[in-house]
């Protein structure tokens, strides 16, 4: 079976899961009475919803720009911003495919050394894609840990179900992956002496390990923890904004507050782990899952949140997405007509 064959199973699979969640999420929706609510939410909130999104966008580029500067120090601001805003565009379509679009934006905008080749090779670049998403894993858990254990017998029921319906086989599934790869590194370490196969494998993971550890050497930390900070701050916001939206619809979201967004941020944040385009359906599931469970607003009020939350966004990101495209493939066209110049 060949690569191409492998990727479209692949596409063909999360787009099924997609669908397959979407239509759990939707199936006992009322389409009246959710019309009727989306109709009913201030307008007003939503709107700041999506700017704070828009925001959240600059915000990762820039943080994203201190793990880079140590591997290339021209690296500039509005490269990674176009790289950060097509890859949100590409993922709707591939899951995590725009983690490889992003790094191959910033490889060809890179400078070169003296011998010709890049000072942000791709494998270095992807070094530091692990990082940045090691970091956003971090924070997600500590900021679970913490609300959960603020509203812990509120919300300790929801945990406890969802843990015993997945029996752990997500977690499983993540050890066993985790395992394949370090054998995968082992033995091409091991073997990489042989060529071939083995030694490109290796010279691979070599480039990640290496981007990982010239990305650590940031001269600037109090940058990053400061972008980390704002970033998740926006996150946050943009939930909260949606309940605000809510708030006096009488629909259960009057005694939602500030640490409720939270909350539904850090549902949001795992619903982005599923591997499914764009976060269509696991987003909704998991969302009005968890306001139904927690706070008891039914389901096909809770898809109201869900929908609120995660389309507006998904709106930015396109709209980002496409004045990125456009101003790259300027960026493109200019340059190319330079180098016919000369």
């Amino acid at each position: 079976m060949d690569r191409n064959t492998v990727n479209i199973i692949k596409i063909g699979l999360s787009v099924l899961m997609a669908g397959g969640l979407l239509w759990l999420s939707f199936r006992g929706v009322q389409w009246p009475a959710f019309i009727e609510g989306i109709k009913s939410c201030k307008w007003a909130f939503v709107a700041l919803s999506l700017l704070i999104g828009a925001v959240s966008f600059w915000i990762r580029a820039l943080r994203w720009r201190e793990l880079l500067l140590p591997i290339d120090p021209h690296t500039k601001k509005n490269t990674v911003l176009n790289a950060i805003n097509i890859s949100y565009v590409v993922n709707m379509l591939i899951p995590r495919g725009g983690e490889l679009v992003r790094c191959g934006i910033i490889t060809r905008h890179s400078a070169k050394d003296k011998d010709g080749a890049r000072l942000a090779g791709f494998d270095k670049v992807v070094g530091t894609v692990v990082v940045d998403r090691v970091w956003d894993t971090v924070v997600t858990i500590f900021i679970l840990l913490g609300v959960f254990y603020a509203f812990r017998r509120k919300w300790g029921d929801f945990f406890e179900e969802r843990m015993e319906a997945t029996n752990f086989s997500s977690l499983w599934i993540i050890l066993l992956l985790a395992l394949a790869a370090v054998l995968v590194v082992v033995l091409s370490y091991a073997l990489r002496s042989r060529g071939g196969l083995f030694a490109k494998v290796w010279k691979f993971f070599h480039g990640i390990i290496s981007g990982i550890r010239q990305s650590l050497k940031m001269k600037a930390w109090w940058k990053f923890i400061t972008y980390t900070v704002l970033l998740w701050t926006c996150y946050w916001g943009t939930s909260y904004a949606v309940l605000l939206a809510l708030s006096g619809s009488g629909m259960g979201f009057e005694s939602l507050g500030p640490l409720d967004g939270v909350f539904l941020m850090g549902v949001g944040a795992i619903a982005s782990i599923i591997p499914v385009p764009g976060g269509f359906g696991a987003y909704h599931y998991l969302v009005s899952a968890s306001l139904a469970t927690v706070y008891g607003i039914p389901p096909e009020q809770g898809m109201i949140f869900a929908v609120l939350s995660h389309e507006t966004q998904i709106i930015v990101q396109m709209l980002c997405g496409a004045g990125s495209y456009v101003h790259e493939t300027v960026r493109r066209t200019a340059a190319t007509e330079t180098i016919d110049k000369k």
